[in-house]
């Protein structure tokens, strides 16, 4: 079977592609990555040795403006260019992850009459795959709760797909395993707003009660500042534009304080961190304030919205984890019984039965 999985954009799209096109290649198929060319996608497939294809990609157009009219300029060009290419490549089946390099792709092979398969990872379907619904085989879901969103079109609960390394890594190196270890994420993009406030909460905490260190995914923009700003205050941290290792980051994790994307929520319960979710407020139909949601009525994990947060709060919330441990343990049996490991199997057998 001759698969494309079209998963460009983010880390929380690009993830699960890689881990649903290692997946079928275990099981004898051919994968070819579609993605749509940013910077970060070269990052997030470092691990992967297949096929990728640099594909001419867009999102909607939103409102009536000169502006719109460039963005549907050029998702009709990105659709053209998928068509062409996928009439010459006739793959078996077309996957989708989702975002904005999964509709030209998702498109041209409903016009090919291609199966396409589509998986949305959030607890609140986004607008691409809302869309490429109604030409779906089958929409596999990493959120129950999504399914509401889909009307009586087909769905399956897969759970949401992740890189079998993650678990049991080994952690990074040059940190003290002795030591209360806080992993900071902004998504694979990195979130400003997190990034000051609580390295800034870190370094006030830290001065009071020594004995951190710090693990923080700042994004390339931030990375400078946030290291100086840790250096300056004498707290020990490694500060990455991006993590491949993020395995080795979770394995000495004790807490993590990111915002709640989809990937970043499904990895916290795999390898079992209790966080701190801080729902990024702009996230299209405020998707990760569901997930968020969905974390904490599990019982791994606390949910603060953006406009709440300050560093005041951030060093009491931080300094009540480290002084009692029971909470983070009581947290991180909630996450472990909350089963998302088996999800790029789950989709493989979904992928080969729609393809049959």
């Amino acid at each position: 079977m001759n698969v494309v999985i079209a998963c460009g954009g983010t880390g929380g799209h690009i993830f699960p592609g890689v881990a649903v096109g290692r997946a079928l290649r275990a099981r004898g198929h051919e994968v070819t990555l579609w993605l749509g060319g940013r910077q970060v996608e070269s990052l997030s497939t470092a691990t992967w040795d297949g096929a990728v294809v640099r594909i001419r990609a867009a999102g909607f157009p939103s409102g009536l403006s000169f502006r719109s009219i460039g963005v549907a300029c050029r998702l009709v060009l990105s659709i053209l260019s998928c068509w062409r290419r996928m009439r010459r490549e006739r793959p078996d089946v077309v996957v989708a992850m989702g975002g904005y390099a999964s509709v030209g792709p998702g498109i041209a092979a409903h016009w090919l009459r291609i199966p396409l398969v589509l998986h949305e990872s959030n607890a609140v379907p986004g607008r691409a795959v809302l869309l490429l619904s109604r030409y779906a085989a089958v929409t596999a879901l990493g959120f129950a709760a999504a399914a509401d969103y889909f009307y009586g079109r087909r769905t399956a609960v897969t759970g949401f797909p992740l890189r079998r390394n993650l678990a049991g890594s080994a952690p990074l190196a040059g940190l003290d395993p002795k030591l209360f270890t806080l992993l900071v994420m902004g998504g694979s993009q990195g979130a400003h707003a997190l990034n000051v406030m609580v390295s800034e909460a870190i370094c006030s905490q830290a001065q009071q009660e020594p004995g951190l260190q710090v693990v923080h995914l700042s994004g390339a923009v931030d990375q400078a500042e946030i290291q100086a700003r840790y250096d300056a205050t004498g707290v020990s941290a490694k500060v990455h534009a991006f993590l491949v290792d993020m395995g080795g980051a979770y394995a000495v994790a004790d807490l993590a304080i990111c915002r709640a994307g989809a990937a970043s929520c499904a990895e916290l319960v795999l390898c079992g961190v209790p966080a701190l979710l801080v729902p990024l407020p702009t996230a299209a139909r405020d998707h990760q304030r569901a997930n968020a949601v969905a974390m904490v009525v599990a019982g791994g994990a606390d949910m603060i919205e953006q406009a709440e947060l300050s560093i005041e709060m951030l060093i009491r919330y931080i300094a009540a984890c480290r002084q009692d441990a029971s909470q983070l343990e009581k947290k991180r049996a909630a996450l472990a019984g909350m089963d998302c490991g088996a999800a790029d199997a789950l989709l493989c057998e979904l992928i080969e039965e729609v393809v049959g």
